[in-house]
C-alpha cells in the first residue's frame, strides 16, 4: 500500500491515509474528542463506517425514494445551506413551495377559483403533516363546542387499526382518544360501516388511508363519505374526513383517475401526501393541503417579523433545509403529468410481475390488492408445512424477479 505522508520540521509523521496516529487511536464514541484531527482522517473514518449501511438503491422494502437524477442532485447541493423558514432571505424558495402546494391541490381536485391560491404547507414528512391536520380538526371542533356551550375536553378520532404510528403519536401528544376499527382476517383496512358506527359528538374527524402500510390497499373513502353524510344528517353533527394519502396520493391521480377519494367528496377537508415516497424526492418532504381557507383555523397560524417582514407560518418545525422543496418542484416540472403517469404504470407492472412470480411458487398467498400502492404483500400458505430451507430455496428460485424490479424502478424516470 502506498501511504501519503506529511512530515513536520522534526520529521514526525502528521498524517497518512490509513496509518496515521489519528486512525490508529480509538475515538470516543459518546463524548466530543479533546483534540481535532485532519479533515482527511475525519472523512475516511466516517466514510468507512458508513460502508456498513445498506445500499439505498437495493432497498426494495422501502416506500421512500432512493434515486434522483444528477441534475436534481446538483440543485439539492446548491441549496443545502438555505434555511427555508427565512422567507425574506430566500423568497424564491417560498415561491416554489407555494407553486408545489397549488399543483398538489389541483391534482387532488381542490375547489380553487380563478385568482385563488390553495391552502397548504410543506412539511418534513407526512408525520408532521398529520400533526398539523389533526390540530386543525381539534381546534375547529373545540371552537364549535365552545360556541354551543358544550364540553370540549374529550376529543376523539376514528381510524382503522392499520394506520401508521404517526396517528398514534398525534393522539398521544395532543391528548386525543384514538378509536381504532379492528381488522379482520382477509380484510386488512378500515371497514367504513364500523368506522361510522364509532363516530360520536366528540369525534373531530375520521381518518381514511389511501395506501395502507400493511398491504398498500386503498380504503373506500367514497363509501365512508356517503355513510358519514347520512349520519351527520341524522345527528346534526358535522364530522369531517381527513385522507392520509402519504403513499397513494401520487399514485391514484395518475393510474386510477376514475377513483373518487379526494376533495371531490364534500366531507374530505384535508389531505396529506409524502413527497419522499411516490412524489419521487429523497426523504424529508411531505405536504398537507386543505380544501378551503376556512378549514384551517386562523389562530393556528403564527405571524413572525424578527426575520424581516411579516411571515405567516404553520409548522411544528421552524428551521429546515430548502433542498427537498426545490427537488419536489424539479420533479413536477421535469416529469409533468405524463412522466408521473408512466413511472407509476411502470411500478404497477413491476408489482404485477413480482406477484405472479410469488404465486407461481405455490407456497404463498398474496394479500395485497390489484388496486393500491404498487407493492406485493404475501404470507405463507401454511407456515408449519415447509422448512426454512425449502422457503429459502423457493425465494431463491424467483430472485431474478426481485432484481429485475429493482433495475426497472431505479431507472423508471428514463423509460418514457
Amino acid at each position: 500500500m502506498v501511504l501519503t505522508t506529511t512530515e513536520s520540521a522534526s520529521g514526525e509523521s502528521l498524517y497518512s491515509t490509513f496509518a496515521s496516529r489519528y486512525v490508529r487511536t480509538a475515538l470516543p464514541r459518546f463524548r466530543i474528542p479533546d483534540t481535532c484531527i485532519p479533515k482527511e482522517a475525519a472523512y475516511q473514518i466516517i466514510n468507512d463506517e458508513l460502508m456498513l449501511d445498506g445500499n439505498p438503491r437495493l432497498n426494495l422494502a422501502s416506500f421512500v425514494t432512493t434515486w434522483m437524477e444528477p441534475e436534481c442532485d446538483r440543485l439539492i447541493m446548491a441549496a443545502i445551506n438555505k434555511n427555508y423558514v427565512d422567507m425574506d432571505e430566500y423568497p424564491v424558495t417560498t415561491e416554489l413551495q407555494n407553486r408545489c402546494v397549488n399543483m398538489i391541490a389541483n391534482l387532488f381536485n381542490a375547489p380553487i377559483g380563478d385568482g385563488e391560491t390553495a391552502v397548504g404547507v410543506g412539511t418534513v414528512g407526512s408525520s408532521e403533516a398529520i400533526m398539523l391536520a389533526g390540530l386543525a380538526f381539534k381546534r375547529k371542533w373545540q371552537n364549535k363546542r365552545k360556541e354551543e356551550g358544550k364540553p370540549y375536553d374529550k376529543p376523539n378520532i376514528v381510524t382503522g387499526a392499520n394506520v401508521q404510528v404517526c396517528w398514534e403519536k398525534f393522539a398521544r401528544y395532543f391528548e386525543v382518544e384514538l378509536k381504532e376499527v379492528k381488522l379482520q382476517e382477509g380484510y386488512y383496512v378500515m371497514d367504513p360501516e364500523k368506522a361510522v358506527e364509532m363516530v360520536d359528538e366528540n369525534t373531530i374527524c375520521v381518518a381514511a388511508i389511501l395506501g395502507s402500510t400493511l398491504t398498500g390497499e386503498f380504503e373506500d373513502v367514497k363509501l365512508l363519505n356517503d355513510l358519514l353524510l347520512e349520519k351527520n344528517k341524522q345527528t346534526g353533527w358535522d364530522t369531517p374526513i381527513h385522507v392520509d394519502a402519504a403513499s397513494g396520493g401520487f399514485i391514484a391521480p395518475f393510474i386510477y383517475p376514475e377513483l373518487v377519494w379526494d376533495f371531490r367528496l364534500p366531507l374530505v377537508k384535508s389531505i396529506n401526501v409524502s413527497g419522499h415516497k411516490y412524489g419521487l424526492v429523497y426523504a424529508g418532504i411531505g405536504w398537507v393541503v386543505w380544501k378551503n381557507k376556512e378549514d384551517l383555523p386562523e389562530e393556528l397560524i403564527f405571524h413572525i417579523n424578527y426575520l424581516g417582514a411579516d411571515q405567516p407560518t404553520f409548522t411544528l418545525n421552524f428551521s429546515k433545509g430548502s433542498s427537498q422543496i426545490i427537488a419536489q418542484y424539479y420533479q413536477f416540472i421535469r416529469l409533468g403529468f405524463e412522466g408521473y403517469k408512466n413511472i407509476m404504470e411502470n411500478c404497477a407492472e413491476n408489482a404485477r410481475i413480482l406477484k405472479e412470480g410469488i404465486e407461481s411458487t405455490g407456497r404463498f398467498d398474496v394479500v395485497s390488492k390489484d388496486i393500491g400502492v404498487p407493492l406485493v404483500a404475501f404470507k405463507l400458505k401454511d407456515s408449519n408445512q415447509h422448512t426454512v430451507f425449502e422457503i429459502s430455496e423457493n425465494l431463491r428460485r424467483f430472485g431474478w424477479i426481485v432484481q429485475l424490479t429493482a433495475c426497472l424502478q431505479m431507472h423508471s424516470t428514463l423509460l418514457f
